[in-house]
């Protein structure tokens, strides 16, 4: 059975993929702790975006939906509706990774406490500070209302900036 595809020129894709792989991996290993999932889940991610019959649409509106992809595909991970899935928890890194990290020690206190949120807070701490998505941008995503995005961002940064003072961080630096 032939599916429909998205209509896009191999120099287009080449191009999109080009600026939303790195920034989607970095996404899913926040999301899922695990460099090796993010790995199956952004290939899963890409597969589904492109087999999608989509209207044509705006380079915004193309990243926004494939997030809300890669997004949906982490949530059925948690919920264990993927068979043979690998483990969320474990992280997993390459050596050019992991000789990465260790230069980064300041980093690796905040990825901690951002590890400590539940996994939608990440998603919007992410889609939000990282991102820069907007209000409605962060909606679509993740499949809630705009108006429950704001209270719900200020919820999830008074929650840091608690879990950053408690581990010594200044509050003038959090808020």
């Amino acid at each position: 059975m032939n599916q429909p595809r998205l209509s896009l020129s191999p120099e287009t894709f080449q191009d999109f993929y080009a600026q939303t792989a790195r920034p989607l991996k970095s996404y899913l290993v926040r999301l899922t702790g695990n460099a090796a999932v993010a790995d199956e889940v952004l290939q899963e991610a890409y597969y589904k975006f492109l087999r999608a019959e989509l209207p044509a649409l705006g380079e915004r509106e193309r990243k926004n939906y494939l997030f809300r992809i890669a997004t949906n595909l982490v949530r059925d991970l948690y919920r264990g509706k993927v068979e043979g899935a690998l483990p969320l928890k474990e992280t997993v890194h390459s050596t050019e990774e992991e000789s990465r990290l260790e230069q980064v020690p300041m980093k690796s206190d905040v990825g901690k406490v951002l590890n400590t949120l539940k996994p939608r807070e990440r998603e919007l701490v992410w889609l939000a500070y990282v991102e820069g998505s907007s209000h409605r941008e962060i909606a679509e995503i993740m499949g809630l209302r705009e108006v429950s995005i704001r209270p719900m961002l200020f919820r999830v940064r008074q929650k840091l900036a608690e879990l950053l003072k408690s581990i010594g961080y200044c509050e003038r630096m959090v808020m």
